[in-house]
């Protein structure tokens, strides 16, 4: 797993890339899949939809650090890893590609199908990003904070300070703030948290997980 974070596409999107060598076509197609069981539903999808062409080679990346890829009949090592190398190029995760190769009639060569597959996978890389549709993922670590209107005004210059974010607030008999923090980061804020409250503890952190931040 990543240490601290990595890109990904935005769930729901997807984004396409083609090139054309010696009519030859190769459609990358890319899509955001969270687990082993979606990557695999998607390259079924994408093998459904494009069932006429020669070739459907996928590769995806997970963020737990698992990883496939196959050449789906090419020569050994000219597609799948090719395609798999540019996701890991770009630092993506919790991704798979899918390149449908529609068959021109001229055999490429090794070097050639290599040159043709990442090319194709770059440009879907390409189209994702010019679409704004590659996030950052981050290792953050979610505090739940529980404290009297008096102190409100000071926990949030303190939450601003240490670089957090509130996510959510509540405000009832007292105010509860939900707010996440790069991993590690929180440390200073409980601290003086704790010191303001006179050695009271206000909040609680979460288990790290990743998110946008």
């Amino acid at each position: 797993m990543p240490a601290s974070g990595y890109l990904t596409l935005r769930p729901g999107a997807k984004a396409t890339g083609e090139v054309e060598d010696r009519r030859s076509r190769f459609i990358a197609q890319l899509a955001h899949v969270g687990s082993e069981a979606q990557a695999e539903a998607f390259v079924a999808e994408v093998r459904s939809r494009h069932h006429d062409a020669r070739h459907n080679v996928p590769a995806w990346i997970l963020a737990c650090g698992r990883e496939r890829c196959s050449d789906d009949g090419e020569p050994s090592r000219t597609s799948g890893m090719p395609t798999l190398e540019v996701l890991r190029g770009a630092g993506l995760a919790d991704v798979c590609c899918v390149v449908t190769r529609y068959f021109g009639g001229t055999l490429l060569g090794p070097g050639g199908l290599v040159r043709a597959y990442t090319a194709a996978t770059q440009e879907a890389v390409a189209a994702a990003l010019a679409a704004g549709d590659i996030v950052e993922m981050t290792l953050v670590t979610p505090v739940t904070v529980q404290l009297p209107y008096a102190l409100y005004d000071r926990v949030t210059r303190l939450l601003a300070d240490a670089g957090g974010k509130v996510s959510d607030s509540l405000f009832a008999e007292d105010v509860q703030l939900t707010c996440v923090f790069r991993a590690g980061e929180e440390m200073p804020f409980l601290a003086a948290l704790t010191e303001l409250a006179n050695g009271e503890e206000l909040a609680r952190a979460g288990e790290p997980r990743f998110a946008e931040f």
